[in-house]
C-alpha cells in the first residue's frame, strides 16, 4: 500500500493517487459513479433527436435531402458496439490504471463527441454525426460504463448486487434527464432555419464535461486489506484476492462465459431495439394522441424504470440469486413482448406505456446484475477485464436490436402496413431471442474451482486486513455528493412527469 507522501506525489490521474485512508466513508463513492453514469446514459435517450434531424432541411417537413431515420440510427448502433469494444479492450487497463484516469478519459470521449456531431450536424455531414457521437462517443460510453463497476464491487463486497445496482443504475437514468432537457433546449434554440439540434448537441457537450470529470475526480480505492466492519467473507464467496480468481484469459474460454455472454445478448437486444425507436414508435402506433413532447416523457419514462429496475433487481438477486433472477426476466419479458402488439391494437395507451415500462426494470435489471453474476463465478480479481469482454455482447445486441426493429420498420412501410402495424413482426421476433436467452441462463454451472489463482502483485486484496466503519464525520460530504446527484435526477422525474401527462389528457 502506498504511503501518504508517495500518494500525494503521484501524478493526478494514477491509480496511487486515489488509495482511500483506512477510515473514508464508502457511501462517498457511489455519487461519482452517479455523475459519470447519468451522462453516459444519454445514450438511451438519442432516440428523441432522429425526428427533428430527419427533417433538418425541410425544417417543418423531410426534404429529399434529409437522412431517413434508419440512417440515422446507425448513429445508436455505432455507440454502443464500441461501448462493447472499447470496454473490451480497455477492462484491463481500466483494472491496472484505476477508474480515476478512465472516467477522465471517458470525458473528453462523450463530450467530445457532442462537439463532433453537432458540427456534423451543422455541416449536414453524416459521417461525422456517425463519428463524433458515434465512434469516439461510443469510446467514451464503454470507458466510463465499466469504470465504477469493480471498484464499488470492492467497496460493497457484503452487497454485490446493490453495488452493481449503484455503479451503473445512472447509465439507465441518463435519458430520464437528458431527454426532456433536450426537448426543451430543441425547443428553446429551434428558429424557421434551424430545428436546434446542433445547439443542442453544443450544451450537452458541455454539461457532460463537467460532470463526468467531477465525477472522475470524485473515485477512490479501498486501501489493501480493506473490509466492512463485522463482516467476514463467506468461504464461497471469492470476494477475496486471496481466495483467487480467474484470469480473464482463461476465464473467456469457459462454457460459463459464454453462456453469460448469450444470457447478456438476448436480454440486451430485445430491450434496446425498445430504447432505440421508442419516440417514433409511440407516436406512430398512437397517431394524434401522442406528441413529440409526450414522445420524449415516454422515452423519459422508460429511463426512470430502466433505473429503478437496475437497483431492485440487482438487489433481489442478493437473496434470490442470479440465475433465478434472469430466469424471471425472460419468462416473464417473453409474455410481455408478445402482449404489446395487442395492447397497441386495442389502443389502450395506459397498458402499452406499462408493459414497456416493466420490461425496462428487467433490460436494467440484466445489465445491473451481470457484474455480480460475474463476481460469484469468476471472482472480484479480474471482473472489469472479464466485464469489459463480456460487454462485447452489448455490441453484438447494438447492432441486432436497433436495426431489426428499424429496418423491419421500413420493410413494412414499403409494403404499405400501416405505420401503427409496423413494429408487431418485430415483437414476435424479440420473443424467440428471449427464449434462447432463458436456455443459456439455465446453462450455467459453477466454474472449476482448479481455475481460480492468486491475484497479480499489487492488485488491491480485501482479505486479512483491517476492517473499518464508515467515518460520522464524513457523512456531511456523503449527503452533498448525493445531493448534488440527487438534484438532476429529481429535476429528471419531474419534467418526465409533466411530458407523461400530456399522454393521457
Amino acid at each position: 500500500m502506498p504511503t501518504v507522501g508517495s500518494a500525494s506525489s503521484a501524478p493526478l490521474l494514477s491509480r496511487e493517487r486515489i488509495i482511500a485512508s483506512p477510515d473514508f466513508n464508502r457511501w462517498m463513492v457511489p455519487p461519482a459513479a452517479l455523475a459519470i453514469h447519468l451522462s453516459i446514459g444519454m445514450a438511451y435517450g438519442l432516440s428523441v433527436f432522429w425526428l427533428p434531424l430527419s427533417k433538418a432541411i425541410g425544417i417543418t417537413q423531410a426534404a429529399p435531402d434529409d437522412w431517413k431515420v434508419s440512417t440515422l440510427t446507425i448513429t445508436f448502433t455505432l455507440a454502443i458496439f464500441f461501448l462493447g469494444s472499447s470496454a473490451a479492450l480497455f477492462g484491463r487497463w481500466v483494472e491496472t490504471e484505476g477508474p480515476r484516469k478512465a472516467g477522465f478519459v471517458a470525458a473528453l470521449c462523450w463530450a467530445g463527441g457532442f462537439l463532433i456531431g453537432a458540427a456534423g450536424i451543422y455541416l449536414h455531414q453524416i459521417w461525422l454525426l456517425w463519428f463524433g457521437l458515434g465512434v469516439l462517443g461510443g469510446c467514451g460510453l464503454g470507458l466510463g460504463y465499466i469504470s465504477p463497476v469493480s471498484t464499488l464491487i470492492k467497496w460493497f463486497p457484503d452487497r454485490r448486487g446493490m453495488a452493481t445496482g449503484l455503479a451503473i443504475m445512472g447509465f439507465g437514468g441518463g435519458a430520464m434527464i437528458g431527454s426532456p432537457l433536450a426537448d426543451f433546449l430543441m425547443k428553446r434554440f429551434a428558429s424557421p432555419t434551424s430545428v436546434g439540434v446542433w445547439q443542442t448537441f453544443v450544451v450537452l457537450g458541455v454539461l457532460y464535461l463537467i460532470a463526468m470529470m467531477a465525477g472522475a475526480f470524485g473515485y477512490r480505492l479501498p486501501h489493501a486489506g480493506w473490509t466492512p466492519a463485522g463482516w467476514t467473507p463467506p468461504a464461497d464467496n471469492h470476494v477475496a484476492a486471496d481466495t483467487g480468481s480467474v484470469p480473464v484469459g482463461l476465464a473467456w474460454k469457459t462454457p460459463q462465459f459464454w453462456c453469460l455472454w448469450g444470457v447478456l445478448c438476448m436480454n440486451v437486444t430485445a430491450g434496446i431495439a425498445v430504447l432505440a425507436i421508442a419516440s417514433p414508435m409511440i407516436q406512430e402506433i398512437f397517431k394524434g394522441r401522442v406528441t413529440a413532447s409526450a414522445a420524449a416523457g415516454f422515452t423519459s419514462l422508460l429511463s426512470l424504470f430502466n433505473i429503478g429496475g437496475r437497483i431492485f433487481w440487482a438487489s433481489l438477486s442478493d437473496r434470490i440469486g442470479r440465475k433465478t433472477t434472469y430466469s424471471i426476466f425472460f419468462a416473464l419479458g417473453m409474455l410481455l413482448y408478445a402482449s404489446a402488439p395487442s395492447a397497441g391494437k386495442s389502443g389502450s395507451l395506459a397498458l402499452f406505456v406499462a408493459i414497456y415500462c416493466v420490461i425496462l426494470t428487467m433490460y436494467g435489471g440484466g445489465f445491473a446484475t451481470i457484474p455480480a453474476y460475474l463476481a460469484d463465478q469468476f471472482g472480484v480479481g479480474n471482473v472489469s477485464a472479464i466485464h469489459g469482454r463480456l460487454l462485447t455482447a452489448w455490441s453484438v445486441a447494438g447492432i441486432i436490436g436497433p436495426q431489426l426493429v428499424s429496418q423491419l420498420r421500413d420493410a413494412q412501410l414499403s409494403r404499405g402496413v400501416a405505420p401503427a402495424d409496423a413494429y408487431t413482426l418485430t415483437m414476435y421476433i424479440l420473443v424467440a431471442l428471449l427464449g434462447a436467452g432463458l436456455i443459456c441462463n439455465l446453462a450455467v454451472r459453477p466454474v472449476a474451482s482448479r481455475l481460480f489463482t492468486l491475484a497479480p502483485a499489487g492488485q488491491t486484496s480485501q482479505a486479512g486486513g483491517p476492517a473499518a466503519a464508515d467515518r460520522p464525520g464524513e457523512w456531511g460530504l456523503v449527503a452533498t455528493g448525493w445531493l448534488l446527484a440527487g438534484i438532476p435526477i429529481s429535476w429528471g422525474i419531474y419534467r418526465t412527469l409533466i411530458l407523461v401527462s400530456q399522454m393521457f389528457r
